[in-house]
């Protein structure tokens, strides 16, 4: 076994990223405080074919030392646009068809390995910041909240972790999809 060289790996450049069919997922950052984290799911989102990054509030947006560190040029490929609240983000998502799913641990929230995602739908992923969660105005405009179970003492996962394996689980059903039409 060896590691496989970078130039081995086939990536497309950012130009034809682009171009590429994306997954019907929009993820949403509802005033995330660390710009790492914000680069970070930059990273996850290019990695996984999600169609949209919306940054709210006083989320970070690029360009930013930070997001810069950690997205390692996917603010270039991931298209991605700003709202100063996340309610007014939510709104034209709604009116556009979107899923609104919470992914917060509320007294609703459905297990994310109990959660199938449909065929025809189109759904906007919405992470809060590190320290309240979604703000308390957008809950009420979710069509559901997803929960990641945990097991440990700890009773949450950083966001840009958890967008990681959300995200991953909507781009393998939505991928496996593809895959098997073609």
């Amino acid at each position: 076994m060896r590691k496989l060289r970078l130039e081995e790996l086939g990536r497309i450049d950012a130009d034809d990223y682009k171009k590429q069919a994306k997954i019907p997922v929009v993820v949403v950052l509802d005033s995330v405080r660390s710009a790492l984290n914000v680069g970070s799911i930059f990273r996850t989102c290019d990695a996984f074919l999600v169609e949209k990054l919306i940054l709210c509030g006083f989320t970070a947006i690029p360009p930013h030392k930070e997001i810069t560190k950690t997205a390692i040029g996917a603010t270039e490929s991931v298209s991605w646009v700003h709202f100063e609240s996340a309610t007014d983000a939510a709104k034209l998502l709604i009116r556009d068809g979107y899923t609104l799913l919470g992914i917060e641990q509320t007294d609703a929230s459905i297990a994310l390995e109990n959660f199938i995602p449909e065929v025809s739908s189109k759904y906007a992923l919405v992470f809060g910041n590190e320290v309240n969660g979604i703000s308390d105005d957008l809950l009420p405009m979710l069509d559901s909240a997803i929960e990641i179970r945990q097991y440990g003492t700890k009773h949450s996962l950083n966001v840009s972790v958890c967008a990681g394996i959300v995200i991953h689980k909507f781009a393998s059903f939505h991928l496996s999809l593809y895959i098997s039409i073609t």
